[in-house]
């Protein structure tokens, strides 16, 4: 079973995923998608930097690294008025990013509900968390995230699919994924899109989500 509940340090790399709770999608819409991008950048984004994303109708994927202690402290005190010491409730500073994760999501299902006139919870309970710690999975991972709509029926082409960060690397524009980094560990765009295409998705699936 996923570890559910590993806490996300500073510093490190982690695969996140969520589902939707039940039958439902969590997205309907290209503004939903849109949507949720724009929360991620507002709660997410200041206190984590992603390298890879996937949107889907019923789940998502994310690989984050946790930034440092420095950063979230400022954060924290921009956020909060509060002293470096003081983490307002936070048994750790983990607990802060796992915070404006779950903050994401209820920003989201708040809307969700509102537009949809439904009621209730969206997304699971306790969002998957990974700790991706070995360089050698990294490229992997990203291969992996990217190649979901594909494994899901969803599309037939990486291109295709607007929802991930996979035009982010291949399209030559301004992104918020920490591209440049991330593609010093493929080196070069063939080699970026080789290991995309040759991933064995099956045993990914063991690797990333057990």
């Amino acid at each position: 079973m996923p570890q559910k509940r590993i806490p996300l340090q500073p510093g490190y790399t982690y695969h996140i995923w969520t589902h939707a709770n039940g039958d439902e999608n969590l997205f309907r819409s290209e503004e939903n998608y849109n949507y949720f991008l724009e929360r991620y950048l507002h709660h997410v984004y200041p206190v984590v930097d992603t390298f890879a994303y996937c949107l889907m109708p019923n789940h998502l994927h994310l690989m984050v690294r946790v930034k440092n202690e420095e950063h979230l402290v400022e954060f924290l005190k921009k956020k909060n008025g509060a002293e470096g010491e003081n983490l307002q409730g936070f048994k750790n500073l983990g607990g802060l990013v796992s915070q404006q994760f779950s903050n994401l999501f209820n920003a989201y299902t708040k809307a969700y509900n509102k537009k949809y006139n439904r009621k209730g919870s969206l997304f699971m309970p306790n969002f998957n968390r990974k700790l991706i710690n070995s360089n050698q999975y990294f490229t992997q991972l990203i291969a992996y995230i990217h190649n979901n709509p594909i494994h899901h029926g969803f599309t037939k082409n990486l291109n295709d699919w607007p929802y991930s960060s996979w035009n982010a690397y291949v399209l030559d524009k301004l992104t918020n994924v920490s591209k440049a980094e991330a593609m010093q560990w493929f080196g070069t765009m063939e080699n970026f899109k080789g290991i995309h295409s040759e991933m064995n998705f099956g045993k990914s699936i063991t690797l990333f989500e057990s």
